[in-house]
């Protein structure tokens, strides 16, 4: 028994087509106690699995010198808004070296732009 026959998925409009290394911002909401307000996380990709209902993200950023991560559901209502900032140039699906990087070595090359994106 699989699990995208047991629930029905609805795909969420607001979430562009990523790919690992790219700078993402991602606003959401929170609940806190009756209260509903929104935050921002900004970071890099460093996963993306793409399965139907369970289809989710992963970005890292380095807060205060600690490094946090946060995973992200595709499919989830409290995502109100993705996007991406800057498309990165890498040549692995899955960035999980960039935990043991720091400073300039973690940065990500930057993609240029194709010929349809300048017009």
């Amino acid at each position: 028994m699989d699990i995208n026959t047991l629930v029905e998925t609805k795909v969420n409009e607001n979430i562009p087509r990523m790919n690992p290394g790219d700078t993402v911002k991602v606003k959401m909401k929170i609940v806190e106690g009756d209260q509903e307000r929104s935050q921002t996380f900004e970071g890099v990709v460093i996963r993306v699995r793409r399965s139907r209902a369970g289809a989710n993200f992963t970005l890292r950023k380095v807060f205060q010198g600690v490094g946090v991560e946060r995973t992200f559901a595709f499919n989830s209502p409290r995502l109100e808004k993705v996007e991406v900032v800057r498309f990165g140039k890498v040549r692995r699906a899955k960035l999980y070296y960039l935990r043991q990087l720091s400073g300039k070595a973690a940065r990500q090359k930057v993609k240029s732009k194709s010929k349809d994106e300048i017009r």
